[in-house]
C-alpha cells in the first residue's frame, strides 16, 4: 500500500470507529460501570474480533463464514443474552458506588464480551471484502500489505475506543454523589440492555 492508501484507509477508518455502534457503547457503559481498565479489556476482545473477520476477508474465506450462519445466530444470541443479563445486574444492582462490586467480573468475561460484540455481526466480513479494495488488490496481497492492514485496524479501533474508554472513565471518577453515581449505573445498565437487545435484532 501506498503512503496515501494506507492514510486514506486510516482516516475512513477512523470516521467509522467513531461512529456510534454497538462497541462503543459497550466500551462506554463498561467504562462507566468499572472504570478505564475493564472497558480497555472489552476493547482488546472487539478489536480481536475485528481481526479474525480481516482475516476471512483477506484470505477468501467469507463463504466458509457465510455457510456458518447457523453459528453465528447462536454467537449472536448467547453475546446479547450476554450483555443484557450484564446490563439488568447493573441497573438493579442497590449498591450505589460504582467503585465497589461485590462479586467482579473476571478479566476473560470482558474480554469475551467485546469478542461476542464483533462476532455477532458476520456482515464485518462482507465490509471488508467490500471495502478493502478501494485500497488493496486482495488478488495481490503481500505480508508488508497485511501487516499494513492489521496495523491500522488496531491503531485506529484502539484509539477511538479507547478514547471513549478514558473519557466515560473519568467522567465516572469525578461523579462523587451516591444519587449521581446511582443514576450513572442505570444509564450504563440501560446501555448495556439497549445494546443487546440490538445485537438481537440485527438481520
Amino acid at each position: 500500500m501506498s503512503f496515501l492508501a494506507t492514510l486514506s484507509f486510516a482516516l475512513v477508518m477512523l470516521v467509522l470507529a467513531a461512529s456510534p455502534g454497538p462497541g462503543v457503547m459497550a466500551t462506554v457503559s463498561r467504562a462507566l460501570t468499572s472504570g478505564f481498565r475493564p472497558a480497555m479489556v472489552v476493547v482488546c476482545g472487539i478489536v480481536f474480533g475485528d481481526l479474525i473477520f480481516l482475516m476471512f476477508a483477506l484470505f477468501g474465506l467469507q463463504f466458509l463464514a457465510q455457510s456458518l450462519g447457523q453459528l453465528f445466530v447462536v454467537v449472536k444470541i448467547v453475546g446479547a443474552g450476554y450483555l443484557i443479563w450484564q446490563g439488568i445486574k447493573t441497573f438493579l444492582n442497590n449498591d450505589s458506588s460504582l467503585s465497589k462490586r461485590k462479586q467482579p467480573l473476571p478479566t476473560y468475561g470482558y474480554f469475551i464480551s467485546g469478542l461476542t460484540i464483533t462476532l455477532a455481526n458476520p456482515k464485518v466480513i462482507l465490509f471488508y471484502c467490500g471495502f478493502l479494495p478501494t485500497f488493496i488488490s486482495l488478488a495481490d496481497l503481500t505480508a508488508m500489505n497485511i501487516f499494513t492492514v492489521v496495523g491500522v485496524i488496531t491503531v485506529v479501533l484502539f484509539s477511538v475506543l479507547g478514547s471513549y474508554a478514558w473519557l466515560a472513565g473519568s467522567a465516572r471518577r469525578r461523579i462523587q454523589s451516591s444519587r449521581s453515581q446511582s443514576l450513572l449505573k442505570r444509564l450504563a445498565g440501560a446501555v448495556m440492555i439497549s445494546t443487546g437487545v440490538a445485537i438481537a435484532a440485527r438481520h
